[in-house]
């Protein structure tokens, strides 16, 4: 078998080194085929589609093979190979081989690669070297027994300055060095000059030759393009611009060398036709020695070439790497960094799952195979990893070469690219991604049915062209209107920054804030300027994301609270928001976190957030909860604390009145003692109205409801609140309110305010007392109001006002002696003779007899020279509830019949046996004719007011003269004297009971 050695000295070898516009690709392809076999290999993807069609025309596509990382083209006859040069094929034995653009064995990144072919890579009789006349020492150097050929430019490249993009000649080419900048500078000048071609090196050949084509047939006479056509691009170029002159290489921003500059600038000009370059935008103009020397095309040899070991020992993954991190010691070689896929073999290496499975040398071998699979998707290493970690899995199978990559896996992979929908750049992100299984089907033994599927992602990669050159032309050739894509003054190594305040730079312009674990990009840019800076921002954003959930999910919860619209805030930033659980008192959370801060950034601060909320809950809403799991309910009362639980701790009594009614006293009791007030108008737990709780319980209540506004707490300590015929009455009961009139009273205060109204008689009448104003803090008028709304009639009078007599003065003396005999017999100082004491009631019996004795009328006053009396303003209230609705099934009540609804809502709770004369005495009906009551149980005559045997101002009724002396009488049994129980809170107040 013939060596390389033996190659080596066999064919000869050429160097055919020159400037762009030489004609040394076309020598080459006229060269190859002159042999009978050849190989040819090509930097770029896109350039060996181009070479490849160009032999195609010359002898037909059934002797020309194609063999690229995601395309193979292999005819059963092939006789002439076109290939990228990581895709040579080494072994065949071809007679010619030719590796074109050399100079790139300098290239940090893909350098060793090109370095290895110029070692090794031999034709049989002919072998040519094509490239910049910058590797000619290094050729000597490291290749004996060659020749040399320079090759002068066919025309003459000169330099034109700077030109704006509104000043650019026709059949120019603008340069850029990003998709971002690419995609602005051809908005701009489809603005201004009506559109123009897109050219980069991630497009598909598909997408790239029809724009060109476009370009071509001078359908538009501008291109915007990457440095991709500075590899061999043919094209009808008369003047190239640069809108920068700095790149991002996959590792760091950096300044284009002088031979880049020229090997881009010496596209313009075709054949014999001269060609300009320039810079345009904020490009600054090329120093004067740069500019002779892309004139001259003359540039400071290479002096390195990246140089790898391949001599690999698959004995274990370590000592493959080990052979892979081989130093050299050639003077002209220099080991290159680790590429991508020395990076994947180093994480593949270290999974203890990997670790277990390389158990041959065969078995590495396939592994190396696996990690040589290029980062077509640039996500992230880790996301590349664990994809080539679950490949290499797979093709291991039970065993090696047993395994294959699942059809199901991969054919529900393809199909979720194979979507034409979206805009540019997710149409270029699928076209990334189906370019990895694309790579895939093109080892051999990978999958199932590889014809079937290097055929279907061929043709997934195929749709994915066409509808991104649709995409690119809509946008840049054939739409008519549209906004600017973004400034052209603008650098390309956009550098993002985020201060303490959270306000996001770029390039030192403010851009937005990041408000929480969002971006809040400034609304000042436009929408298409703004997506660049976006990316920059987030770029920058992304270890500050890690970093604030750190500090976000270590934070304590007084950092954080809830709005009454159900936002959950950090500080002044919101970060999530509640939504609906499984209980009312189990809300869920949904985290406010941008996409592109990862999931693991999304989850820590869900986390965090559902721990806050479900504490608020619990400490809020402990007694309801304690409540609820209190075992020893049982029956009506567990049911009963279930119905309290899920209304959140407050009910309108008129809604459970039943159930009330069905609770006995033991149930009542234990009910009691978890905090639960059965009150006349509602059953609630006061803890639970304080503030706090009852912001929570509109939030939780509005969740559950599936409210899209939720209702707002009242201002926290007011006793009433407008009624607002709007606002639904649930609310009103929620926040703790009752409506009354054209106020709401709050529902513990209405509550006091029903145990005084108890106290009166609702029927004959009654005044407002102080206590009563005092407790619900308004006016008579507006109390007045209020009992309307409770069911009472108020009628508004006037009288003469009478005059308080004035308080006995106390002198020092006496108090003195008071607290002296006080203190020796143990006994409270009495109010007589105390200065706190207030002031003695006048006495309303000799007031009543003078204003009885007065003259009637003013005029009879004023007859007497004496001055008018002063009148005040009374009002007398009476039960007097609406009646209810008549169902029209039923007949007419009886005249004068009693209506069960006509009592006041609660004064005889359902189920509590109220003292007989704490009873309101409107519970009964109305009276017949003839002023008889109709007689019910429960109904008896008023005594007057609050149950005493005399009214005001009347004399005996008639039944009561006739019993007048007589003994009362009951049916049932006297009440035995039960021990009083220490958990009563009235416990205190019952032993004083006879004692005072």
């Amino acid at each position: 078998m013939m060596t390389t050695r033996d190659r080596a000295e066999r064919g000869r070898v050429t160097a055919l080194l020159g400037p762009t516009n030489t004609g040394k690709t076309h020598y080459a392809i006229e060269r190859m085929l002159t042999h009978r076999t050849g190989v040819i290999g090509l930097p770029l993807r896109l350039l060996a589609r181009e070479v490849y069609d160009r032999v195609v025309e010359k002898i037909g596509p059934s002797r020309v093979a194609l063999v690229t990382g995601e395309e193979r083209i292999v005819p059963e006859r092939a006789q002439y190979w076109v290939c990228t040069t990581e895709a040579m094929p080494l072994e065949i034995g071809a007679d010619f081989v030719c590796i074109d653009e050399i100079q790139l064995a300098a290239d940090p990144d893909r350098g060793h690669v090109f370095t290895n072919r110029l070692l090794h890579a031999r034709g049989l009789s002919e072998t040519l070297f094509l490239g910049a006349d910058t590797m000619r020492g290094a050729i000597a150097g490291l290749v004996s027994n060659h020749s040399y050929v320079k090759r002068e430019r066919f025309s003459t490249l000169s330099w034109s300055g700077s030109k704006k993009i509104s000043r650019m000649p026709p059949r120019s080419a603008i340069v850029g060095f990003s998709v971002e900048n690419v995609y602005a500078i051809a908005e701009l000048i489809r603005r201004q000059k009506g559109g123009c071609a897109v050219v980069m090196g991630a497009l598909s050949p598909r997408t790239r030759n029809a724009q060109v084509e476009l370009y071509q047939n001078g359908d538009v006479d501008y291109l915007v393009a990457t440095d991709a056509i500075g590899m061999g691009l043919n094209l009808d170029i008369r003047h190239v611009a640069f809108s920068a002159t700095r790149k991002f290489d996959g590792r760091r921003m950096r300044d284009l060398n002088p031979q880049e500059i020229g090997q881009i600038a010496g596209r313009a000009g075709r054949h014999t036709e001269n060609g300009t370059f320039g810079v345009t935008g904020e490009a600054k103009p090329f120093s004067s020695e740069l500019i002779d020397q892309i004139e001259a095309h003359k540039f400071a040899p290479v002096k390195k070439l990246m140089w790898r070991n391949d001599q690999l020992d698959f004995a274990s993954a370590q000592a493959l790497i080990r052979s892979l991190e081989r130093p050299t010691y050639n003077e002209w070689l220099s080991r290159a960094r680790d590429a991508d896929d020395a990076l994947a073999l180093k994480a593949l290496a270290a999974m203890p799952e990997i670790q277990d499975r390389l158990t041959s040398p065969k078995r590495v071998g396939l592994l190396w195979d696996v990690c040589r699979i290029p980062d077509f998707r640039g996500i992230s290493e880790t996301d590349h990893a664990t994809l080539l970690a679950r490949i290499f899995n797979h093709l291991v199978g039970r065993g090696l070469g047993g395994g294959r990559i699942p059809t199901d896996w991969l054919a529900k992979s393809v199909a979720a690219i194979d979507r034409t929908d979206g805009d540019i750049d997710q149409i270029s992100r699928r076209l990334a991604f189906i370019r990895t299984w694309t790579y895939i089907t093109q080892r051999k033994n990978w999958v199932n049915d590889e014809s079937h599927w290097r055929n279907e992602t061929r043709a997934v990669e195929d749709r994915l062209s066409d509808a991104l050159h649709q995409r690119l032309t809509q946008r840049f050739v054939d739409r008519r209107t549209s906004v600017l894509l973004r400034r052209l003054k603008q650098k390309e190594d956009l550098v993002a920054e985020v201060n303490d305040k959270g306000e996001v730079t770029v390039e030192g312009e403010f851009t937005g804030r990041l408000e929480g674990f969002r971006f809040q990009q400034d609304a000042s840019a436009s929408t298409d300027e703004g997506k660049t800076l976006r990316q920059a921002a987030i770029a920058a954003l992304k270890p500050e994301f890690s970093l604030r959930a750190d500090r976000f999910y270590n934070a304590p919860d007084t950092e954080m609270d809830f709005t009454e619209q159900g936002g959950l805030m950090w500080g002044n930033s919101a970060v999530g928001k509640l939504v609906k659980g499984a209980d009312p008192l189990k809300p869920s959370v949904e985290a406010f976190v941008d996409e592109e801060a990862g999931d693991e950034v999304t989850e820590k601060v869900r986390r965090r957030l559902q721990h806050f909320i479900d504490r608020k809950v619990a400490a809020l809403y402990e007694p309801l909860l304690a409540m609820s799991r209190d075992e020893t309910l049982t029956g009506l009362a567990r049911g009963f604390a279930f119905r309290l639980s899920e209304a959140l701790g407050v009910i309108p009594r008129e809604q459970i009145a039943n159930e009330v009614k069905e609770l006995d006293q033991e149930a009542r009791g234990a009910l009691r003692k978890h905090g639960v007030r059965f009150g006349q108008y509602t059953v609630f737990l006061p803890a639970l109205l304080k503030p706090a709780p009852t912001r929570l319980r509109l939030v939780l209540w509005s969740l559950w409801a599936g409210l899209s506004e939720f209702p707002e707490s009242p201002p926290p300590g007011l006793v009433t609140i407008p009624n607002i015929a709007e606002v639904p009455k649930e609310h009103y009961a929620l926040s703790g309110y009752r409506p009354a009139g054209v106020r709401a009273i709050r529902i513990d205060m209405l509550e006091r305010l029903a145990d005084i109204l108890r106290q009166k008689d609702s029927r004959a009448g009654f005044e407002a007392t102080p206590d009563m104003l005092s407790i619900t803090g308004m006016t008579l008028e507006q109390f007045a109001d209020l009992m309307g709304g409770l069911g009472y009639k108020a009628e508004k009078s006037e009288r003469a006002k009478l005059k308080a007599s004035a308080a006995p003065v106390v002198s020092e003396a006496e108090v003195a002696a008071a607290l002296e005999a006080a203190a020796a017999a143990g006994q409270p100082v009495p109010e007589g003779v105390s200065l706190l004491a207030p002031a003695p009631e006048a006495d309303e019996a000799p007031a009543a007899a003078e204003a009885e004795a007065a003259p009637e009328g003013a005029d009879a006053a004023a007859a007497e020279g004496e001055a008018a009396p002063e009148m005040e303003v009374f009002y007398t209230f009476t039960w007097a509830p609406k009646p209810r609705f008549q169902r029209p099934e039923r007949g007419p009540r009886p005249e004068g019949a009693a209506r069960r609804g006509d009592r006041p809502q609660g004064e005889r709770p359902q189920g509590e046996r109220a003292p007989r004369g704490d009873r309101p005495q409107g519970e009964r009906g109305p009276r017949k004719e003839g002023g008889e009551a109709r007689k019910e149980f429960g109904n008896r005559p008023p005594r007057g007011e609050g149950g005493k045997p005399e009214g005001k101002g009347k004399g005996p009724r008639r039944d009561d003269r006739r019993n007048e002396g007589a003994k009362n009488f009951e049916a049932r049994p006297p009440k035995k004297d039960r021990p009083i129980d220490p958990d009563n809170p009235f416990a205190a107040l019952m032993a004083l009971k006879g004692k005072v």
